[in-house]
């Protein structure tokens, strides 16, 4: 990991889908992008027609095999995840894989060990800590301007995407669980989740995940791909303000302080509502800062903030939610 090698990094994408073609756009803006692999040929069709100079893979063996490639980037369904991951690093790759890191925590762990053994970055797709606004509230909240955190809401909300081989939770709630983790700075120490089946059996496409931390803390994400709109709120609830980071709004209207105060007359709980205050954030692609925080750890070692260990964090309690909605009980996290 030479400072040399900044502007020769090769990247290969893998996956070339919806969000792979994102991936594609930024790597190739950034410069490093060297290669495509998909075993769609309508996908490499559409690829190769708009990046003409890019070279293009029907096999992943013959991708890891490309000398100009220097890491890979995985944009594959979330089942393959694991056994592509182990695949580049023993090619000797860096890799970026998208959300979540794989389906087990055993087999992340793994993963994880075996960067570490080839001295390889292992960095997972957790977008929203890239997130210009997120990085903003999150300041916001260690500079102490909501006081002691109280509660977290976490809404993820849509009408569609709609899958069979994945449910709402582990398709939409990584994204929340990576933020309310880092908000917070530990894990919760108990989880319930809820949620129902209605469109396919098994497949959940609606939950509601409560998370207990230490301290009285609590929080919860709900998720859904059967809602009448689209709402992507994350709310923070503080002792002396609170703040919402709305993801489908615009502008100033996207991240907001209320510095709302409760009192006290006597026994009586006094309420005293103040105009929300936008919290200025920097205006950028969360997606391409994403990818250059993968391109500055394979080139300076940079530790960047959804590595494996972070990525691992996230699947446990992920799979913890998963279990209570599975056996409708809490599950307890070591």
């Amino acid at each position: 990991m030479v400072n040399a090698m900044r502007h020769n990094i090769g990247v290969a994408v893998i996956g070339t889908g919806y969000w792979g073609r994102n991936l594609v756009r930024n790597y190739y803006q950034l410069g490093n992008l060297r290669a495509v692999c998909d075993s769609d040929e309508t996908n490499l069709a559409a690829i190769t027609e708009q990046y003409p100079d890019i070279v293009s893979y029907r096999q992943i063996d013959n991708a890891l095999a490309d000398p100009n490639i220097d890491a890979v980037v995985i944009a594959t369904p979330a089942a393959s995840h694991a056994e592509i991951v182990r695949l580049a690093l023993d090619a000797g790759k860096h890799v970026f894989v998208e959300k979540p890191l794989c389906l087990d925590v055993d087999g992340a762990n793994s993963l994880a060990d075996r960067a570490d053994q080839l001295d390889r970055v292992l960095m997972v797709g957790h977008l929203l800590l890239y997130h210009p606004a997120f990085a903003a509230l999150k300041a916001a909240l260690d500079a102490g301007e909501l006081g002691q955190l109280r509660y977290i809401y976490s809404n993820r909300l849509s009408l569609g995407k709609i899958r069979r081989e994945e449910n709402a939770l582990w398709s939409f709630a990584p994204h929340d669980i990576s933020m309310i983790l880092s908000l917070v700075g530990s894990s919760p120490h108990r989880v319930v989740a809820t949620g129902g089946s209605y469109l396919h059996s098994g497949v959940a496409d609606t939950t509601l995940s409560h998370l207990s931390f230490a301290g009285q803390l609590q929080a919860h994400i709900f998720v859904s791909w059967l809602h009448p709109y689209k709402d992507q709120r994350l709310v923070l609830v503080g002792d002396e303000a609170m703040a919402v980071f709305d993801d489908v709004q615009k502008g100033g209207e996207k991240l907001l302080l209320y510095p709302h105060d409760v009192g006290w007359d006597g026994e009586l709980p006094v309420v005293s509502k103040a105009n929300a205050q936008p919290i200025p954030y920097d205006d950028a692609e969360p997606l391409r800062l994403e990818c250059q925080a993968f391109i500055n750890a394979v080139v300076d070692g940079a530790r960047p903030p959804s590595d494996a260990q972070e990525g691992i964090r996230v699947l446990q309690v992920l799979k913890a939610c998963q279990d209570s909605l599975t056996s409708g009980a809490p599950v307890t996290l070591d």
